[in-house]
Formats: structure tokens, sequence, C-alpha cells
């Protein structure tokens, strides 16, 4: 049986396992009030304890978006139409997204979009230039990029060969 499913922590334990919990990586509200579920905490609790930690500057919304933003984007090479729906999916505000997507210069956003297209394009071994055109338009949908911007760059790359 799982210990840890029957196991009580007390406020200021709690508190000490969210400070670390939040010290260590930059945490929404929605995955620190699942953790505190996870924990057994009442809701009054978990209110509490989510007030100690915005006190406290361990939970920032904020600082939260723009580090997922950066991060998604320089590691993960996603797109912003992704970026804003994981943020949704998390309950990050409208403003607190917008704030984000500026972390991402145009510059940097267009230099990952132009690479990722053309080693996608690259390393295509699809014969047929229909299925091709559609593995790769897909490839970069997924990955949250503009489809204004995808079939632009099919079309470039069709015409350099």
């Amino acid at each position: 049986m799982d210990k840890k499913k029957n196991t009580y922590c007390s406020l200021e334990e709690a508190n000490q396992k969210l400070e670390y919990y939040c010290s260590y990586q930059d945490r929404c509200h929605k995955e620190v009030e699942e953790k505190l579920r996870s924990l057994n905490m009442i809701p009054e609790a978990i209110e509490q304890i989510i007030g100690h930690l915005i006190e406290h500057n361990f939970l920032n919304e904020e600082r939260f978006a723009c580090s997922f933003a950066r991060g998604k984007h320089r590691i993960k090479q996603w797109g912003k139409i992704r970026i804003v729906n994981e943020l949704k999916y998390r309950k990050i505000s409208q403003y607190n997204i917008n704030i984000a997507l500026k972390e991402i210069t145009p510059e940097e956003y267009n230099v990952t979009f132009h690479t990722l297209a053309e080693r996608q394009w690259i390393n295509s071994r699809e014969k047929n230039i229909q299925k091709k055109r559609k593995k790769f338009c897909d490839f970069l949908l997924r990955k949250g990029f503009e489809s204004n911007l995808i079939y632009e760059k099919v079309k470039d790359l069709e015409g350099n060969n």
C-alpha cells in the first residue's frame, strides 16, 4: 500500500516543503495547489500557504510565465501559439501571458523558426512532395508556430529545390 496517500503534514511542515518546491524551480499557482492537495491539506490551509509563498516571493506568476516562455522557446523551440496555450492551461492571466511573450525577441523567434524549419525540411526523407509538405506543416503547427509563417516557409523551401 502507498504510504504517501495517508500522510498528513502540519502547516509548518507543508510551508517548508512548498518553500523548497518553489525555490528550485518557478511554479504556477495551479502546480502549488496540486502539490498541496497531494499532501492532503484542507482548502483553508492551502489558501494560507499560497498566501505565505506569495508574500515571501516564493510564488510569482509573472516570473513563472516569463521563465516558462523563455525556456520552452529556447530549449524546446516552441512557437508562441503553443506557449500561450500551455500558459492558459496552467490558468495564467492574459496580462502575464502578454508580459511573458515579450521575453522572446522577434529576432530570436525568427532565427529559431527558420533554423527549425530548414532542419526539418532537409532531414525529411519523404519522397512524395505532398506528404513531405504535410508532415513539415504538421510538425511546425504542433510546435506552435503561426500558419502564415509556415506556409510562407514551405513556398520558399520548395522554390529553392
